[in-house]
């Protein structure tokens, strides 16, 4: 295990997660550790089934209510930060994100440890036609608000974050709190210098059968993101200057190619 590796950890959010959970965790644990499950006010018994499975590896942090998913990984990042760690792996705990990948991302981070490392999904043929045509608007408005910074897929939450650089931007914000905290955290570490670099990653959307479940309201939602990314571009209107510069900067962005065990760099 590479020492500066052991600086890094996984962070899982989890509100009303269900039956993946439990699941979830075990494959991020089994990939590596530590992994810490911060339950945003859950209501369906998953701190008690969590704490009850004693999976080695994992600590289970809870809040008293439900703050959202942006509040949620701010919280872990916090503690996470305070104890020395540098990166969080950040990941969703419905069992959409391959846990398989997770070694990828961390070598990857290693790699490029001023980096953030940005899953760009894979969607199978069964993928949500709205998820995979709906987000392109938001991929694209965020090509905008970075003048073609390299941020692949705006809204994908597999993601390894440098902490430092991200809790300076969250602590002086009160936005991306909610479903708002990737596009937005994205966004602004592109704006004060943080280089992004995309890794290839499968998403695959667990059916109603096999415990699949999704807090995603596509009018309250889609309107938040709305409002996201209207201020966002009214920043970089007066960002302008310094994003041409690191346009320029990072002209040579390159990205991972996820086939390969080691996370080597190839152009685009």
């Amino acid at each position: 295990m590479p020492p500066a590796l052991l600086h890094h950890l996984i962070l899982i959010p989890s509100y009303n997660s269900g039956p993946c959970l439990l699941e979830a965790v075990r494959a991020a644990a089994n990939a590596w550790t530590p992994v810490w499950v911060i339950i945003d006010g859950s209501t369906d018994g998953s701190l008690e089934r969590l704490r009850a499975a004693a999976i080695e590896g994992v600590q289970v942090y809870s809040l008293p209510k439900n703050s959202g998913k942006g509040a949620a990984v701010l919280h872990g990042m916090q503690i996470a930060h305070s104890k020395g760690f540098t990166h969080a792996l950040v990941m969703d705990s419905d069992g959409q994100h391959s846990a398989s990948h997770i070694s990828t991302f961390l070598e990857a981070s290693l790699a490029h440890p001023e980096a953030m490392i940005l899953g760009k999904p894979l969607f199978a043929a069964d993928a949500p036609r709205e998820r995979v045509y709906g987000r392109r608007i938001g991929n694209w408005l965020t090509t905008l608000a970075t003048l073609s910074g390299g941020i692949h897929d705006s809204l994908f939450g597999f993601r390894v974050y440098p902490l430092r650089p991200s809790l300076k931007i969250l602590q002086a914000i009160k936005t991306a709190r909610g479903f708002d905290f990737d596009t937005e955290l994205a966004i602004r570490l592109y704006w004060d210098g943080v280089p992004p670099y995309n890794l290839n990653c499968p998403v695959y959307y667990p059916t109603r059968r096999e415990g699949g479940i999704t807090h995603f309201r596509y009018l309250r939602h889609n309107f938040l993101l709305a409002g996201t990314h209207l201020r966002l571009f009214c920043g970089m209107l007066t960002r302008i200057p310094s994003l041409l510069r690191l346009r320029k900067k990072f002209a040579c962005a390159k990205t991972f190619d996820g086939k390969r065990k080691n996370a080597v760099m190839t152009l685009e």
